[in-house]
């Protein structure tokens, strides 16, 4: 029996990637592996990564440009 396939300790699992969405806007959201986060233009949010888990509150979520 073949063991699943570990990911990097600062990845996010690809899957989670495609069914999150940004719980403001429900738009689209862009992986920034150098920060660990996951960007939401539309709503000008980056919400972190911490230990491979997103945190998707909008209170936690850092504001960009």
């Amino acid at each position: 029996m073949n063991a699943p396939l570990e990911r990097p300790a600062n990845s996010v699992d690809p899957k989670l990637l495609e069914i999150l969405v940004c719980p403001m806007t429900k738009g689209s959201l862009e992986y920034d592996a150098a920060r660990q986060e996951l960007v939401s233009r539309s709503a000008k949010l980056a919400y972190p990564i911490r230990d491979g888990i997103p945190i998707m509150l909008p209170e936690e979520a850092r504001k960009i440009d």
